[in-house]
């Protein structure tokens, strides 16, 4: 990647990068037929991979997201070893945006991402930056998400994420992972109306953060809502899906990318059907539902997911067998493959290969 002339770096346009070869998924997600089942794997670039684990010897995680060159290998990675995988996703967090905002937050071995001084009280909100500059603050990530394009080289499309304004926010008043979400959800109850403005806040910088990922050159964007099914389903609807539905519709509004949003454990009656209303091509779902009932609930959306990832742990003929009654119940058109969610720092390569190639196996 060049420099301009100021120092800073000098992104490739998008008219500029290589025809895209495969677009089986991008297909997929409008809707469009497709000739195979496109599949990827969430957390595809992680720690599962030896070759991971040696980049990370030398730079601390939130180094790596910070270099574009070190978080482009890393993305770039599964692509080398898996080479029929159908998306590259770009190595990042879902945490830079608490970050950009002026929070500190720590990856801790053993422990996960830590917030030293979290959000404990609503007038805390006023220690944030609730209007970032995106570029000064991210253009790191679109730094990564440009290199990563170029070096693709056309080969599969480039997905770009970002989480959702409920779950980072209860990464900032928790401080960290919450089995409970104890603290959260005391705003939710007691102060409603400082959730709402910190919940805001957050979409309106998902929002630019997304489209400046496009710009950068994402072809398809994925929100996180990983919180999505700790919430009754009165708090579903008032804190996470009209955030959800207005950042798709303004990021759509700003320029023409397929989204997917995965509320992971929002499976209650009415929440696919809720998820389905909204601009979103595909919904991702995980596996405590059966494909089956999620296809029938989502109306022609395309549906992604949702193998238990504990199902790479199983022999290889096991595996098939699952992949195969998966998709089954999905179908073979409108459907991306995936796990219902992400790779485990324990699972052995060698099985994220025999699941992609089970699911080629089913359409070939």
């Amino acid at each position: 990647m060049k420099r301009a002339s100021d120092g800073t770096r000098s992104r490739m346009s998008l008219s500029a990068f290589p025809a895209l070869k495969n677009d089986c998924m991008l297909r997929a997600a409008r809707g469009e037929a497709t000739e195979w089942i496109p599949v990827w794997m969430m957390r595809q670039a992680g720690r599962y991979l030896p070759e991971y684990q040696e980049v990370r010897k030398d730079a601390d995680f939130f180094t790596m997201c910070r270099t574009p060159e070190l978080a482009c290998k890393v993305s770039l990675q599964p692509l080398e070893r898996f080479p029929t995988l159908d998306a590259v996703i770009i190595f990042s967090d879902i945490l830079v945006i608490p970050q950009a905002m002026g929070m500190e937050v720590l990856m801790v071995k053993g422990k996960g991402p830590v917030f030293p001084d979290p959000l404990k009280v609503p007038e805390d909100i006023q220690k944030l930056t609730l209007k970032p500059d995106i570029e000064s603050t991210l253009g790191y990530v679109f730094d990564a998400v440009n290199l990563t394009r170029e070096r693709i080289a056309g080969r599969v499309p480039l997905i770009g994420f970002s989480g959702a304004p409920f779950t980072l926010m209860a990464y900032m008043i928790e401080g960290g992972g919450s089995r409970t979400l104890s603290k959260a959800k005391t705003w939710l109850f007691k102060h409603p109306e400082a959730t709402h403005k910190l919940l805001q806040a957050l979409t309106d910088i998902i929002v630019e953060y997304l489209v400046g990922k496009v710009k950068a050159g994402a072809q398809m964007l994925q929100v996180f809502e990983s919180n999505g099914g700790d919430l009754t389903p009165d708090h579903f609807t008032e804190f996470s899906l009209p955030y959800l539905s207005q950042i798709a519709s303004r990021v759509k509004a700003a320029v023409d990318v397929p989204m997917t949003v995965f509320a992971r454990g929002a499976n209650q009656e009415g929440a696919l059907e809720a998820l389905a209303s909204t601009e979103y091509n595909t919904i991702s779902v995980d596996w405590r539902i059966e494909p089956s009932d999620a296809r029938k609930r989502a109306g022609n959306k395309t549906l992604q997911g949702n193998l238990d990832p504990g199902a790479l742990y199983a022999a290889p003929e096991t595996l098939r067998k699952l992949v195969a009654k998966m998709v089954k119940g999905f179908g073979t058109q409108r459907y991306i493959a995936n796990l219902g969610h992400g790779m485990h720092p324990s699972h052995d390569p060698e099985m994220a290969g025999n699941f992609i190639d089970a699911v080629h196996a089913c359409t070939n």
